[in-house]
């Protein structure tokens, strides 16, 4: 199974196409026009990593990001931004984002990226389960 991943974009054109483009590099894609519909996303399927724009109507993908690495701490988050949001890129990543990239997004880095932040979801994940207690020749 490869990587999941949300895309979250108000700009539908965008979204469809970049989905394609994961898509055809075996990456499994679910999109959402909104941060409202990117969390009930994933209140409702597992999700490795969310690729989410800065700017959009309604909830901003800062607080969209404040709000996921709350809820839902194991999953990794990257912000897409144009020039005019880079600060608040900046202060994305305070909230916990994973990274961020510069809009138009080359789909090679972006494809290194998502895979960069489903590495490190993965290692915690790994860190986050205790070792089993079970001692090697004991039995109960």
């Amino acid at each position: 199974m490869g990587i999941r991943v949300l895309l979250v974009d108000d700009e539908a054109n965008f979204v469809e196409t970049l989905s394609k483009r994961l898509v055809l590099r075996r990456l499994e894609v679910v999109t959402a026009a909104s941060a409202d519909e990117a969390l009930d996303v994933l209140d409702r399927e597992p999700i490795d990593v969310v690729v989410l724009d800065v700017r959009m109507p309604g909830i901003s993908g800062i607080e969209a990001t404040r709000m996921i690495r709350k809820k839902h701490p194991a999953v990794e988050v990257i912000l897409l931004t144009g020039h005019a949001s880079l600060e608040a890129s900046m202060e994305g990543m305070t909230m916990g984002a994973f990274d961020y990239l510069l809009k138009p997004v080359s789909i090679d880095e972006l494809l290194f990226k998502i895979e960069d932040a489903d590495r490190r979801r993965s290692l915690r994940q790994k860190a986050a389960v205790p070792a089993s207690t079970d001692t090697p020749g004991e039995s109960g």
